[in-house]
């Protein structure tokens, strides 16, 4: 494990590091929005361990807090997270082996697997894995238990224009491939697209995941004949 970090470069660490920054912030609104609910400062940062899905568990408080029952969330949130399957299909190299390999699987989220796919070869894209899921493993549950300390004083984080840091940061990792691959381009507009229409018919988290059959473009266009 430890040759995975002299893999990583100035540039590479310093992305990793702005995301890790940014999964702290939307910690904070996740923590104060847990608490400010009803729920005990313990509970978002003990479900930030166990689970690193920030969609997964704003569903799950939402449903929650709004009366529904625990495990309507619970079913909630493993819908959203069913995204997962596809990630483990696309990088299963980066995982590691043996017991590292449940610890790897635990570290897969949006981020990590974005840094993954985004390297050049296996090496720097096991080192970009691990560095950020580690990170964002620290980052989101220290960002839950500040945001719900300062529950009381910060009750509304989006009235910054502190969440969208998140997705401007993913944008800007991403960048590069779509510009490169035009299958790629496809699909992505393809997901947004789709995730755009659905936002006003589905709850949170839901859109993002019916964006995943944007891929589908992808896979048809493969199979084509030339």
């Amino acid at each position: 494990m430890s040759s995975l970090w002299r893999t990583l470069d100035r540039a590479l660490l310093r992305d990793i590091a702005l995301v890790c920054l940014a999964v702290g912030v939307i910690g904070l609104s996740y923590g104060a929005i847990a608490v400010a609910s009803g729920f005990p400062l313990w509970f978002p940062v003990v479900l930030g361990l166990l689970v690193v899905a920030a969609s997964s568990e704003f569903l799950f408080i939402g449903i929650i807090a709004a009366g529904g029952s625990p495990v309507a969330a619970v079913l909630a949130g493993l819908l959203v997270n069913v995204r997962h399957l596809p990630f483990g299909l696309a990088v299963p190299d980066v995982l590691g082996r043996g017991a590292w390999r449940f610890l790897g699987t635990h570290l897969m989220n949006d981020e990590t697997v974005v840094f993954a796919l985004a390297q050049k070869d296996t090496a720097r894209a096991r080192a970009a894995y691990w560095a950020c899921g580690l990170g964002i493993v620290v980052c989101w549950p220290v960002g839950a238990t500040i945001g719900g300390l300062a529950g009381t004083v910060i009750d509304d984080t989006d009235a910054f224009g502190l969440d969208a840091m998140f997705p401007a940061i993913l944008l800007a990792l991403i960048l590069p491939a779509l510009r490169a691959d035009s299958d790629k381009r496809r699909a992505a507009l393809a997901g947004s697209a789709l995730a755009l229409a659905a936002v006003p018919f589905l709850p949170a988290g839901l859109p993002v995941l019916l964006a995943l059959a944007g891929l589908s473009l992808t896979l048809v266009r493969e199979k084509a004949p030339r």
